[in-house]
């Protein structure tokens, strides 16, 4: 294959075990999956915890009597985590990914990842990074997020740096209010921009310096663009790919991580 790309495991290995759960986490890990991503909210009561969305999905989530959740109007910014921890969001599957386990499971703490990543480390002895995504949009400033962006990254720091070294960490975002707060403020890990479809130019004419790691869907991203980075000393890491031929074809390119639902899929961990 030439350079192999560092695989990331999607919110855990969502194709495989309810997405951004201590199961998916646990299972990337065991499958040799050295980087996890995944998404960070806020709980009223100030609790950083692991979603890829300030809201209970009703593709997967349920009430803890088992009754379906139905809508998408539980603004979990407004309940405090052990009400949050009170939903199950593995045992229905997810439709949209017919292989993922069924398991029961919650929306666990940040802390609780990065313990099980950290134990998982040293039993393992081979390291483990995260690359943690604070899910951020400027319309929900003050409404399933905090008002600012200072608050919401202080908060995420404060787990983090309890937990983990910096070395081991990704800051990632599509708001890039909260990168640039990051970069001056925190200035802690590698930074990576997330983008879908802008190109690397307009990612830094918009966000103002460069980043250690483009991030951008794998649909828009050009060999052209790959280059384009390398050559002002950016990583490119797509999103989200899901078949080995795709793999293939952006290693070929030279990516430099992939994010993916499927780890199993990565021509590395093939077994021959």
């Amino acid at each position: 294959m030439g350079q192999k790309p560092v695989i990331q495991g999607h919110r855990g290995c969502r194709g495989l075990y309810p997405e951004n759960s201590l199961p998916a986490f646990q299972h990337a890990l065991e499958m040799g999956v050295t980087v996890l991503e995944m998404d960070v909210c806020l709980s009223a009561d100030g609790q950083v915890y692991v979603s890829h969305e300030p809201y209970m999905n009703p593709l997967y989530a349920s009430f803890s009597d088992g009754s379906p959740v139905s809508e998408t109007s539980i603004n979990l910014y407004q309940k405090p985590y052990s009400e949050i921890k009170s939903f199950d969001v593995g045992s229905r599957g997810n439709k949209l990914f017919p292989e993922q386990a069924r398991v029961a499971t919650y929306k666990p703490l940040l802390s609780e990842v990065l313990a099980l990543g950290e134990a998982y480390a040293r039993k393992s002895g081979r390291p483990v990074y995260y690359n943690i995504e604070i899910k951020s949009e400027p319309i929900e400033y003050g409404k399933s997020q905090p008002a600012t962006v200072k608050e919401f990254a202080d908060r995420v720091w404060a787990v983090i740096s309890n937990h983990i070294s910096p070395a081991s960490l990704i800051l990632q975002s599509f708001d890039f209010a909260v990168l640039q707060y990051w970069k001056t403020a925190i200035r802690q890990g590698r930074i990576s921009a997330l983008v879908e479809q802008e190109s690397p130019e307009q990612m830094l004419a918009s966000l103002g310096f460069v980043p250690e790691i483009f991030s951008s869907s794998y649909r828009f991203l050009t060999k052209e663009q790959i280059d384009f980075c390398h050559a002002r000393g950016m990583q490119v890491i797509p999103w989200t790919i899901n078949t080995t031929a795709e793999m293939q074809k952006f290693s070929d390119w030279q990516v430099d991580g992939i994010i993916t639902d499927y780890p199993n899929r990565a021509p590395q961990f093939l077994k021959p």
